[in-house]
């Protein structure tokens, strides 16, 4: 089978479409052919090796000292091709999405994982390409909202709201009832708007801890918000949540949490399969989208990791796993 691999750790052009084996499954296990991949800020941190000082080297280790050890990726849609012995959960032909985590290996034409593991049935209705990009993007918002207690008539910032984890923020925030107000770029105005935003401030031209409004929730999708900078307009007994915190956020949070009358979350709930599931009712049920920018055939994986560390992607961008052998296959 075809697959990227990255024949070191560095800018997108150390990967390359090469022939490798395609894997084979165990008791327990699925055979998927991969219809759709995605390309995250997270795939371009992990090619790159941009980790955490006090995580470089355990990770490193872990990932490969010289180059990855495993073919990178971690979100998938496709069609299940064999299914393990033990398996009752799905049957061959049905389309999947899955979520493969540290498992990686999504840059392929063929994945192997535990039926067990976070994967469901593809939403009625939903490309391949619109699945794939579900599970970051949807999982990490929705375990943020959730931890923070969003209710009903709550004030809610998304920081970020362009972003694969702002655009379903978005969405589930405005779900549970809150009022959104969204922070991004003029040019993604109408967008952001269309998904249900109240309020759209573009950070280029305003400041939004300048303004005399407080807020329920702060969430910062994408760790470029200064700490202090937002909790000043979090109201007392509020939450000001972060995803990719700096360094020195996670030393303080705890203490801030602790002394302070206002909570910081820097980690979701715990993803769980139950929570994938929600995803897809809330999709097939009309509540929910996926906010797609760019679809990137598979042999320019390399360019769509190079428009993807540009920062400026609106939504999520996926990669369509479709080679020769594969067209016109299930």
């Amino acid at each position: 089978m075809k697959a990227i691999i990255a024949s070191k750790y560095g800018p997108p052009e150390v990967l390359k479409l090469q022939e490798v084996e395609k894997p084979a499954i165990k008791k327990g296990e699925l055979l998927i052919r991969v219809h759709a991949t995605t390309v995250t800020a997270g795939d371009c941190e992990i090619r790159r090796f941009e980790m955490p000082i006090l995580l470089w080297l355990p990770l490193r280790i872990y990932m490969g000292v010289l180059k990855p050890k495993w073919i990178l990726g971690t979100e998938v849609a496709g069609v299940i091709e064999a299914v393990g012995e033990g398996c009752s959960r799905f049957q061959v032909g049905d389309p999947v999405t899955a979520f493969m985590g540290f498992h990686f290996g999504a840059y392929a034409e063929f994945v192997s994982l535990p039926e067990k593991g976070m994967i469901v049935k593809k939403p009625d209705g939903m490309s391949f390409e619109e699945a794939a990009v579900i599970h970051i993007g949807g999982l990490n918002a929705l375990g943020f909202l959730r931890k923070a207690g969003i209710k009903k008539g709550d004030r809610v910032l998304i920081y970020g709201a362009s972003g694969s984890i702002g655009t379903f923020a978005v969405q589930l925030a405005k779900i549970l009832g809150a009022e959104v107000t969204a922070v991004c770029s003029e040019k993604h105005r109408s967008v952001i708007q269309s998904i249900g935003a109240d309020f759209v401030i573009d950070y280029t031209k305003e400041d939004y801890a300048a303004q005399d409004k407080r807020y329920d929730c702060i969430f910062d999708t994408v760790g470029k918000d200064g700490l202090f900078h937002g909790l000043r307009v979090v109201r007392q007994g509020g939450v000001y949540a972060q995803a990719s915190p700096k360094f020195l956020h996670t030393i303080l949070a705890p203490w801030i949490s602790l002394f302070g009358k206002k909570k910081v979350l820097l980690t979701p709930t715990e993803e769980k399969i139950s929570d994938l599931e929600e995803l897809k009712r809330l999709i097939e049920a009309g509540k929910l989208r996926s906010v797609m920018d760019r679809v990137y055939p598979f042999e320019q994986m390399a360019e769509a990791h190079r428009y993807v560390e540009e920062g400026h992607k609106r939504g999520n961008v996926a990669v369509a796993v479709q080679s020769i052998e594969t067209k016109g296959k299930a």
